[in-house]
């Protein structure tokens, strides 16, 4: 299990901070960089967000954040998670391996609909990752 968390704190650090961050002053919590991978064209017609909660998943690396506006309706929402494996070539010595990861960052637009932008990461040179930038009509799960 030592091994598990090794990984977990070199892909995701401890900080409260996740997915792009800045510290608020004075705060023990931060507010993410909800504006990082939202494309130009969109970022006049998304509902910014006031007010986050961060939820971690100690058994893996993986956490998501659900912002929220003026009142208190989701309108961002984040998720990040990788899966590691431990692996041998000779049964005898171990190593740990990323075998899945992927993340999304969905922003609610002001038609409630919401624009979701999906990654998953490549995993061999023939592989270049996927990802997809889509509208769907409820906040992704």
């Amino acid at each position: 299990m030592l091994a598990y968390q090794q990984i977990f704190e070199a892909l995701m650090p401890s900080a409260f901070c996740v997915y792009g961050h800045h510290r608020q002053l004075a705060q023990r919590h931060c507010c993410p960089n909800w504006r990082a991978q939202l494309p130009l064209e969109w970022r006049e017609q998304v509902i910014a967000p006031t007010s986050f909660r961060v939820f971690r998943e100690y058994e893996i690396p993986a956490r998501r954040i659900i912002g929220y506006d003026s009142n208190n309706q989701p309108c961002y929402c984040a998720y990040d998670y990788r899966l590691i494996d431990l692996r041998s070539d000779d049964d005898e010595e171990f190593y740990t391996a990323l075998a899945y990861d992927e993340s999304l960052v969905a922003w609610r637009l002001h038609n409630q609909h919401w624009l979701i932008y999906r990654c998953v990461g490549a995993f061999d040179e023939n592989d270049h990752g996927e990802q997809q930038l889509s509208v769907a009509a409820q906040m992704p799960r």
